[in-house]
């Protein structure tokens, strides 16, 4: 690709993927707050408030990959349309009321499914104390669950127009709305009961349904988002249903996969002992916010793939993932660099001064999560550029080799036969993480390949500029 064109899709990619990246910082802002405010309760709040949104952001992960591919979907009808010169306006509709009704069904489910765990965790070797305390927040963040989702639906709806600007502007209002709520449920403010940790979860539930309500009417008022925004939930056909689980239900694995080694790591440090289950919660967090700016990435790349294959540009594709990488790796050295020249700075808002133990897992923790968040960004990268090609499949089986074949077992084996603790489990989920990643976009290029073989002669050699009206 010659430089302007790299410009150019540097360009592209960057208005993508920067209201995205932002709109999941706004949301982890939500989270991250909340981390902070459980802090101020002390540290087995922090380890039972921690263990309750894992737990939750494993079954949220699950129910939006099944509607992730419907931004793929919209993006593939406008490309498909424009080829052939009519309206996806139909099409898009249809998407739009299927992933609808999969996210009330996902929501209902998951909600349950949350509940249940606050009561199942006692067979699982958990601190009694923490479970106390994290039972109540969990059923309070379950009905919350329905409004994030649908919240998801608009979000993929935006993205796959290409017009996730508005994103931005609704989850930074939710940040301060949280705060607010949290804090006046936490310590019974302005009339409102004295929750404690609950008091999150319940502040947390009501910033998804107001938060949903604001975007809705924000996407309704957009005139070209707004022409295919259906009001009525049906009809609902059963083959575009099928259709988007046939997509959607390998992504929910592969992003229950990745969750689900979490989650297990997480009760692995809990029973290594409160302080390194809190160590745990706290750098994860901060690892988890430099990952949105990879999920921005992510969702960006994946569009553009779609709408490259669907006019045959493999190399276009090619020269998207590279350029994708690039840019995380760019950002991964530029947090690495803060964490090993002010670690103290950046563990400050989390931590107690006099929590020692768990300051100084931490610390260690930290160092490592320089390496783990380049390869956590890397087959977040993959998994986008794998879904662009409508091969979600094969991204759920790479991660399960991944998650499942290397980083739990190597944690485990580091963690306690190794005697390396916290820091063993940390290894072992790089280490799952960076096999993840080669596999995936090992697959992504094998696929580009395959695709651009079975063209005729004389289209792979032409230029691409004579090959596509782009």
């Amino acid at each position: 690709m010659n430089l302007s064109g790299y410009r150019a899709d540097s360009r592209r990619l960057t208005a993508l993927a920067t209201p995205i990246a932002m709109t999941q910082l706004a949301q982890i802002a939500v989270s991250t707050t909340n981390v902070v405010l459980m802090g101020t309760l002390g540290v087995q709040q922090v380890a039972a408030g921690g263990l309750a949104i894992a737990l939750f952001n494993q079954i949220r992960t699950m129910c939006v990959g099944l509607i992730t591919a419907s931004g793929n979907q919209i993006a593939t009808a406008v490309s498909a349309a424009g080829k052939r010169g009519d309206s996806p306006d139909d099409e898009i509709e249809d998407v739009l009321r299927s992933s609808f009704l999969i996210a009330t069904l996902a929501g209902l489910v998951g909600g349950a499914l949350l509940i249940g765990l606050g009561w199942a965790l006692r067979w699982l070797g958990q601190d009694a104390g923490v479970l106390a305390d994290a039972r109540p927040l969990m059923v309070a963040l379950a009905p919350g669950l329905l409004p994030c989702l649908w919240f998801q639906v608009l979000r993929q709806y935006t993205v796959g127009m290409q017009r996730p600007q508005a994103l931005l502007l609704v989850t930074l209002g939710s940040v301060v709305l949280n705060l607010v709520l949290a804090l006046a449920f936490i310590h019974g403010r302005a009339g409102l009961p004295e929750l404690g940790l609950t008091g999150i979860g319940v502040a947390t539930s009501l910033v998804f349904l107001i938060t949903f309500g604001v975007f809705w009417a924000m996407v309704r008022r957009d005139p070209r988002l707004g022409a295919t925004l259906p009001l009525r939930p049906w009809p609902v056909r059963r083959s575009t249903v099928l259709a988007e689980l046939r997509l959607g239900g390998p992504i929910a694995l592969t992003y229950g996969s990745e969750a689900g080694m979490f989650s297990v790591l997480a009760l692995v440090m809990g029973s290594i002992g409160p302080a390194a289950l809190a160590a745990h919660n706290i750098v994860y967090q901060i690892i988890y916010i430099v990952f949105q700016v990879a999920i921005g990435l992510s969702h960006g790349a994946s569009i553009l793939v779609s709408h490259a294959v669907t006019r045959d540009e493999y190399r276009h594709a090619r020269a998207l993932a590279w350029l994708a990488l690039r840019h995380v790796a760019v950002v991964g050295a530029i947090t690495g660099a803060v964490y090993v020249i002010a670690p103290d700075l950046v563990l400050r808002p989390f931590l107690n001064s006099h929590d020692s133990e768990t300051i100084q897992i931490a610390h260690t923790l930290l160092l490592i999560g320089i390496v783990l968040q380049f390869f956590d960004a890397a087959q977040n990268i993959g998994n986008g550029l794998l879904r662009g090609l409508k091969q979600t499949n094969a991204g759920f089986r790479l991660s399960v080799i991944g998650y499942w074949g290397v980083g739990l077992p190597v944690a485990l084996l580091l963690a306690f036969p190794a005697g390396l603790g916290a820091a063993g489990v940390w290894w072992g989920l790089t280490a799952g993480l960076a096999t993840t990643a080669v596999l995936m976009l090992r697959r992504y290029f094998a696929l580009l390949d395959t695709g651009e073989r079975a063209r005729p002669r004389w289209v792979r050699e032409a230029p691409e500029s004579l090959r596509s009206p782009s």
